[in-house]
């Protein structure tokens, strides 16, 4: 499959999941979203990591607020994504909720000013993944600016996505530079991918 091609079927699905998930209730939302966080946070991987890498949700995108309020209370560190130029982006430590500002996009996001997050940085750590969908080999569809998807080139933690079940598709195209979650958490349960 070509790149033009790969593109083109990654927008069409985009565009469609991204209607469909502004369907949900915002009781049904709050319900899963809670789910899935209860889950995360009993994972032996979140349990044992040291640094949870979490991102500030857009309007439909599964809440985090639970975790990062958990990780906080337990002592561990949190950081959050700045959008820099290049489409390049950086985590900066937070030590309060109240230190995350509106950034690019309308995002919440940290001042420039708070510890930088270094991605070699490999023990203990896990990424929290926001996706529109994913698939069941761990491949994800974002916003497709490739934030993500440059970050993770140099990231060798633990990657979690959070994906509400029914946005879980039996394949999805990629590219050379999409990288497989490790594990995808769901309302419903964990789904773990082995390791290229």
């Amino acid at each position: 499959m070509n790149k033009v091609n790969v593109k083109e079927l990654k927008n069409e699905i985009r565009n469609t999941y991204k209607e469909k998930r502004k369907s949900i209730s915002p009781e049904d939302r709050k319900t899963m979203d809670s789910a899935i966080a209860k889950k995360l946070l009993s994972l032996s991987s979140y349990r044992f990591a040291d640094t949870i890498l979490l991102y500030s949700p857009l309007k439909y995108e599964i809440n985090t607020l639970e975790i990062a309020t958990d990780a906080l209370l337990k002592g561990k560190k949190v950081a959050y994504p700045r959008c820099i130029e290049d489409n390049q982006m950086v985590y900066h430590y937070i030590s309060s909720l109240n230190d995350l500002i509106p950034g690019m996009y309308g995002i919440k996001e940290p001042s420039k000013d708070l510890p930088i997050f270094s991605p070699t940085d490999t023990e203990h750590v896990i990424c929290v993944l926001p996706a529109i969908v994913y698939d069941k080999r761990g491949y994800r569809i974002g916003y497709g600016k490739g934030y993500y998807d440059r970050f993770l080139s140099g990231f060798k933690g633990a990657k979690a996505g959070l994906i509400y079940s029914e946005y879980i598709l039996d394949s999805i195209p990629y590219g050379k530079f999409d990288l497989q979650s490790d594990f995808v958490i769901t309302e419903k349960g964990v789904i773990s991918f082995a390791k290229n």
